[in-house]
């Protein structure tokens, strides 16, 4: 069994697609928070207003994972992170417009 048939599942996709913004939201945190604690840092996010655009940097990678994804002709996968993509757009919408 090939690499790309092992993992082209929708699971794995939409894991990758979710994990992928967490990591990359630690990595904001990691280097640009000087040295507050996470809860601080989030709390900082939501006084300063910039939340959406927080989440969207964060959302951001998975247009690569997903290019990477199509380019190896890994469909379900990629099915998989578009899937997540499309809730964190939501989500992004719903704290935009309804908070």
């Amino acid at each position: 069994m090939r690499f790309t048939e092992k993992y082209d599942k929708m699971i794995f996709g939409a894991v990758s697609g979710f994990l992928i913004p967490v990591l990359t939201g630690l990595l904001i945190w990691l280097f640009s928070s000087g040295n507050l604690t996470l809860i601080q840092y989030a709390k900082k996010i939501v006084d300063t207003n910039i939340t959406t655009h927080i989440i969207s940097l964060c959302v951001f990678p998975n247009v690569f994972l997903f290019l990477l994804l199509n380019r190896f002709d890994m469909l379900r996968a990629t099915k998989g992170v578009l899937g997540i993509t499309l809730a964190w757009a939501i989500i992004v919408f719903g704290v935009k417009f309804l908070a």
